[in-house]
């Protein structure tokens, strides 16, 4: 069994807010304008987002490298 559908949505969500604050700090860095900085990591947000839940999701599909469902037997 995969994760659940919200455990997908909160590591979807905690990560995003991580990832895309890397990448503000980088365009600022770079750019040392802030408004562009926040536009680029707002895009990035978005498109991410989507992307790697769509990612778990599928995953979670996939039985490979999850232990095989135990049956209990009662007799």
């Amino acid at each position: 069994m995969g994760d659940t559908r919200s455990r997908s949505l909160a590591k979807a969500v905690t990560w995003r807010l991580l990832a895309s604050l890397t990448t503000v700090g980088i365009v600022l860095l770079l750019s040392g304008e802030l408004e562009l900085a926040l536009f680029v990591g707002g895009i990035e947000a978005v498109a991410k987002f989507i992307v790697f839940y769509g990612h778990e999701r599928l995953w979670s599909l996939i039985r490979w490298g999850h232990p095989p469902p135990s049956i209990d037997q009662e007799d």
